[in-house]
């Protein structure tokens, strides 16, 4: 028995050094890479405006030496792997496997940008942009998985949302389009709650099914009414709104005080979903709901209505981040527009360890996948623009395999609970 004892306590060792010389390996091999085709050969300057002409206060432009950077930055990267792969590194390895691809990506933008001329700012204020329906699509998912729901139906959530932003904002204006997304987002969360908490459907089945179902109704409409009466598929869009004196800030301020309405309410529901589930009663309620039913059940917290209540409110986030689609950005609604952005937005909530702030904090790195691809376009890299449109769902794959590792989701997540 001592020795299976051993086993089993040292087995964790070795697997934790196993993953760190793997992750050693792989930033050395992307030390070569980022020496061989990043740095090699690169002539010029690559220069970032941090400024707009419009800006009250200008900062300069930061000029950084394309080759000269890039080699310093594949020396870090070889450094950092050479030090996983001969010592380990144990808790460490998630580390500097961050700070490596963080690397890589300055190193791949000072390439991209060597001999012209980009703008930064513009890029982290579209990535606020592009983060917000993956931020709140990660923080419906936290309202759900808290209380033991697992939500797959994100997608079809945020994609009724759009949809309805769009028909009902093109009839009743803005806010009225608004108001109807997160209700029709509430009411796909209610059908979920029902299916599994009611009837014990098994939860990702239930939600391919919502998924499926928005997407046939939705692409059935949009190509046999919306092609027909274009006037049911022209909402207003809501503008940005600048915060006076905040949005004169330097990059800091065209990025967070000169955004729209869903920018500012992701940022608050970030706040206020925090807020409830780590500080207040009924927040410890619903996190004992998602940990321990049973427990919590016997001290009198009634399990059933505390996971109707939080799956409802997580179908309204995230219709709320569906309107963004519509009514946030182009003002129409087409076929399928969210474009996997709801399982995005699961990713980021498992990046995020099941917190809100962490799961922003994960949007904002596929937010920045996601603006860096666009922007790139505009510089003529030569890279295929079909491999740069893959960079948000690369930065996934990469993020939830490699920089994740093991973190653990709430107890119950995906039980049902049966009263007794």
């Amino acid at each position: 028995m001592a020795v299976a004892t051993d086993a089993t306590v040292q087995r964790p060792d070795a697997q934790g050094s196993l993953r760190a010389r793997i992750t050693g390996f792989v930033l050395i091999a992307l030390a070569l890479f980022v020496a061989g085709v990043f740095s090699y050969g690169v002539p010029g300057e690559a220069t970032f405006r941090l400024s707009r002409p419009t800006d009250v206060w200008a900062l300069p432009n930061l000029v950084v030496p394309a080759a000269p950077f890039n080699y310093i930055a594949a020396a870090a990267l070889a450094f950092l792997g050479a030090r996983l792969f001969l010592r380990g590194g144990g808790r460490w390895a998630t580390l500097f496997l961050g700070i490596g691809l963080a690397l890589v990506v300055a190193a791949f933008l000072v390439w991209a940008t060597a001999g012209k001329s980009f703008s930064l700012t513009g890029m982290l204020q579209a990535t606020m942009v592009r983060a917000v329906p993956i931020a709140l699509g990660g923080l419906a998912g936290v309202l759900s998985e808290r209380v033991g729901v697992i939500n797959i139906a994100i997608e079809g959530m945020l994609l009724a949302g759009a949809f309805t932003g769009a028909l009902a904002g093109s009839m009743l204006g803005g806010f009225g389009g608004l108001v109807a997304a997160v209700a029709i987002g509430g009411l796909f969360g209610f059908i979920l709650a029902a299916l599994v908490v009611t009837y014990r459907m098994d939860q990702i089945i239930a939600g391919v099914v919502i998924n499926l179902f928005v997407l046939g109704l939705t692409s059935y409409v949009s190509s046999q009414v919306f092609a027909e009466y274009r006037f049911l598929n022209n909402a207003p869009v809501f503008r940005a709104y600048k915060v006076p004196i905040l949005g004169d800030i330097p990059v800091i301020g065209p990025m967070l005080f000169n955004q729209n309405i869903f920018v500012y309410g992701a940022i608050v529901l970030v706040i206020v979903a925090t807020y409830y589930l780590f500080y207040t009663r009924a927040g410890l309620r619903a996190r004992s709901v998602g940990e321990y039913p049973r427990a919590a059940d016997t001290l009198g917290i009634n399990v059933y209505r505390t996971r109707y209540v939080n799956v409802t409110l997580a179908g309204m986030v995230a219709g709320f981040g569906g309107a963004w689609f519509t009514l946030g950005s182009v003002g129409r609604f087409d076929e399928n527009m969210t474009g996997g952005r709801g399982f995005i937005g699961l990713a980021a909530m498992i990046f995020g360890r099941w917190h809100p702030v962490g799961a922003l904090m994960a949007a904002l790195v596929f937010g920045f996948a996601d603006a860096m691809q666009q922007k790139l376009a505009l510089l003529q890299t030569p890279i295929p623009s079909e491999f740069l449109a893959m960079a948000p769902y690369i930065a996934t794959i990469i993020v939830v395999a490699g920089i994740v590792g093991r973190s653990r989701p709430p107890a119950a997540d995906g039980k049902p609970y049966v009263k007794e």
